[in-house]
């Protein structure tokens, strides 16, 4: 008996690295797989049905049922017809797990509009579409008195809680995915679905070629517990699918044997005032307050020097 075991769910970028894990020991302890994969470069460049296929072909070798779909998520018909998918080959859906998603890296002042709307359009409008649609259909099975625990599981990153250089796009798609993963959480409720995100850091195609994390991740250092193993962050996405879990409305830090909680934006200082602040008094108030989350004054160096030049 697995602890997904009778559970239809939805896998997207489920052809490579961490959705390639997630479905595997999905079906490993159960469940029924919808292996969504459009098949593309890592930055979202063409197509190939062969990356979700290989995954389902794994999969029935070992016994398990899957079938695979190569719909873009951010395509908003594409969208609906994954989720009929699952409902049409397998009867039901209790699990979508959001995992598609590209990278376009560049520094703001560099980075073009499409390379915003790129990232923006598979990350975020991809997981507000698949997720849509399944809200959808679990709606109209809460109606129709059907009561069964369902799980949206949404991929956030550490870029978009904390913020890393050289990718806006990214980061701002990452951000607005952990907020959605909140109010799905709250406004789905009613319709018994639970809704989490995970900030997993593991090796996929898209974190080697992030600089900075490219060398470390595919260093062999430790051979007894590879750290970096994308298939160390799919037991947790595994336990949030489970019908028992009891999680909801949270978002994970998940790498190699760590599972965090964060607590999300938190206010740690503040002023008050009884009545209207004037500009002068505010910044008195505040001046004790951080500059900045590194504690450094931005633009400082301009008043050490008059002679500057914009690098």
């Amino acid at each position: 008996m697995g602890t997904l075991d009778g559970r239809v769910a939805v896998i997207t970028g489920g052809g490579r690295g961490l959705g390639r894990e997630h479905a595997l020991l999905f079906a490993a302890e159960g469940a029924k797989i919808v292996v969504n994969d459009l098949g593309g470069a890592p930055d979202g460049a063409g197509a190939d049905i062969s990356a979700a296929q290989a995954v389902v072909d794994e999969i029935k070798a070992l016994g398990g049922e899957a079938v695979a779909n190569t719909d873009s998520v951010s395509d908003w018909a594409g969208a609906a017809r994954l989720i009929e998918t699952a409902v049409e080959t397998f009867g039901d859906l209790h699990v979508v797990v959001n995992n598609a998603g590209i990278l376009r890296d560049r520094v703001l002042v560099n980075m073009s509009e499409e390379e915003f709307d790129s990232v923006i359009d598979v990350h975020l409008k991809g997981t507000f579409a698949v997720a849509r649609h399944a809200a959808a259909y679990w709606r109209a099975q809460a109606k129709a008195g059907v009561e069964t625990d369902r799980s949206l599981i949404n991929t956030s990153s550490g870029s978009g809680l904390h913020g890393n250089p050289g990718q806006v796009n990214y980061a701002s798609a990452k951000a607005g995915i952990a907020a959605l993963t909140q109010i799905a959480a709250k406004e789905l409720k009613r319709y018994h679905v639970r809704s989490n995100c995970i900030a997993p850091v593991a090796r996929t195609r898209l974190t080697v070629a992030t600089p900075g994390f490219g060398e470390v991740m595919t260093s062999t250092e430790n051979a007894a517990f590879d750290t970096w193993h994308p298939g160390n962050i799919s037991p947790l996405v595994a336990m949030l699918a489970s019908a028992d879990c009891r999680f909801s409305g949270h978002a994970f830090r998940v790498s190699g044997g760590q599972v965090g909680l964060y607590q999300g934006w938190t206010m740690v200082d503040e002023v008050k005032s009884e009545q209207r602040w004037t500009v002068e008094e505010l910044a008195s108030a505040t001046a004790h307050m951080p500059a900045s989350p590194d504690n450094t004054i931005p633009g400082e160096h301009l008043k050490q020097s008059t002679h500057h030049k914009d690098n």
